[in-house]
């Protein structure tokens, strides 16, 4: 036990104390933003900014350029989302959760493969040598991204997305020292299993009504 806690405490040890506090924070807020999406509350949105914003400025600290280009972009893509969740016609949601279509995943394989190209270009722009784990960021930031737009469009899919690359990010985290983060996508994780399942129970009861 002394030996997870030691894991989690010494990397923090020449660490900013400013630093540390933005990360607790970005910490709170991350997990908070993913409960809300859970539950499929609007406030997904603002918490959600908090914390990549705050993301965004840690990573680019730490020259973690891919990570920090899906934060940037988990921040304009929140802004779409909150306003594409607070559309409302005749008093109703105008997006209601959905699975995707054959076009919408076809989509979904094409933002992959061009995050991916972008955030490698991204890499190279700064100059930054690019390691197995650079690499592993990069596909991960391809998943990530078209998570993000799935999510700001409530289609079910999102939830298996963040399943899949939060599962690489936590031994990811963990390997790079960043334990409050490691531990806090290990949370997202739980969170996105349970996200998806509610998500499902609540579009199988709308079908079933139609």
């Amino acid at each position: 036990m002394s030996e997870i806690v030691d894991f989690f405490l010494n990397t923090y040890q020449n660490t900013p104390t400013s630093f540390i506090v933005l990360e607790a924070i970005a910490f709170v807020f991350g997990i908070a933003s993913v409960w809300y999406a859970k539950k499929e509350n609007i406030l997904v949105y603002p918490t959600g900014l908090i914390a990549t914003i705050i993301t965004v400025y840690l990573l680019y600290k730490a020259e973690y350029f891919g990570d920090m280009m899906m934060n940037f972009y988990y921040s304009i893509m929140s802004i779409y989302g909150w306003w594409n969740w607070s559309r409302k016609k005749n008093d109703k949601v105008v997006v209601p959760i959905s699975r995707t279509t054959f076009k919408e995943k076809i989509i979904g394989i094409l933002l992959v493969v061009l995050t991916m190209v972008v955030t490698y270009g991204v890499y190279n722009y700064f100059g930054t040598e690019i390691k197995t784990e650079n690499y592993i960021d990069i596909f991960t930031s391809g998943i990530f991204f078209t998570a993000m737009w799935y999510m700001a469009n409530k289609k079910l899919e999102n939830w298996t997305l963040w399943i899949f690359a939060d599962l690489i990010t936590v031994p990811l985290y963990a390997y790079r020292g960043l334990g409050m983060l490691s531990l806090q996508y290990l949370i997202f994780t739980i969170l996105a299993i349970q996200g998806y399942i509610a998500w499902k129970k609540s579009l199988d009861k709308t079908q079933s009504t139609l």
